[in-house]
C-alpha cells in the first residue's frame, strides 16, 4: 500500500491532498513529479518514526530527482536520520553532501556542529583533551558558518562560541 493512503489524521490527509494537486498543476516533468512523491513519502514515514521506510523512499527520491536544491534536502533529511540513529559519520557524510548541493542550508551546517561538538565531548570524556578540542573547534567554524547566513538562529550556539572564546566576530549581520 503507498504511505499516501496510510496517512490516517487530518493533517496528512490534508498535506497529501494539497500535494497532489499541486502535482497535477506543477509545470514541470514526470520524472521530477516522481521524485517528489517519494520524497513526501519519505518524509511521512520520518515524521512516523519509520526510518528505515523513508531512506528507501529517499533514496529512490534521489535516483529520480535532478534539481540540486531539492537533492540537498534529501541527503540533509537522510542525515537526520542516520544522526537519530546514532551513525554520525554517515549523518556527516548525508550533511556534507547537502551543502555541496546547497551551500546556503545553515541547518546542515548547524547539524554537522552539532555532531563535532557531542565528539569533542566524548573525546574529553575518554581522557583525550587534544581530540576533543580539535572537534570543538570544528564544530565552531561550522556554527560560525551557520550562524553568518541565519544571525537570529542558534543562539545556544553563539553563547557557546562566546563563553568558549571561539567567537572570532561579535556580530554576525
Amino acid at each position: 500500500m503507498p504511505r499516501t493512503q496510510k496517512n490516517d489524521n487530518f493533517i496528512d490527509k490534508s498535506f497529501t491532498v494539497m500535494a497532489d494537486i499541486i502535482l497535477k498543476i506543477l509545470p514541470t516533468n514526470k520524472k521530477a513529479k516522481e521524485a517528489f512523491v517519494y520524497y513526501r513519502d519519505g518524509m511521512s514515514a520520518q515524521a512516523e518514526g519509520e526510518y528505515a521506510e523513508a531512506l528507501e523512499y529517499y533514496e529512490e527520491a534521489l535516483t529520480l530527482e535532478e534539481d540540486s536544491n531539492d537533492r540537498a534536502y534529501i541527503h540533509y533529511n537522510m542525515g537526520l536520520i542516520y544522526a537519530s540513529n546514532g551513525d554520525h559519520d554517515t549523518a556527516l557524510k548525508m550533511y556534507h553532501q547537502a551543502i555541496e548541493l546547497n551551500p546556503r542550508l545553515p541547518q546542515a551546517l548547524n547539524n554537522i556542529a552539532v555532531i563535532y561538538h557531542y565528539q569533542g565531548e566524548k573525546a574529553k570524556e575518554a581522557g583525550d583533551n587534544d581530540a576533543g578540542e580539535a572537534f570543538f573547534d570544528q564544530a565552531a567554524d561550522y556554527w560560525i558558518r551557520a550562524i553568518r547566513m541565519a544571525p537570529n538562529n542558534y543562539i545556544e550556539a553563539q553563547n557557546w562560541l562566546k563563553t568558549t572564546g571561539r567567537m572570532q566576530i561579535d556580530v554576525f549581520f
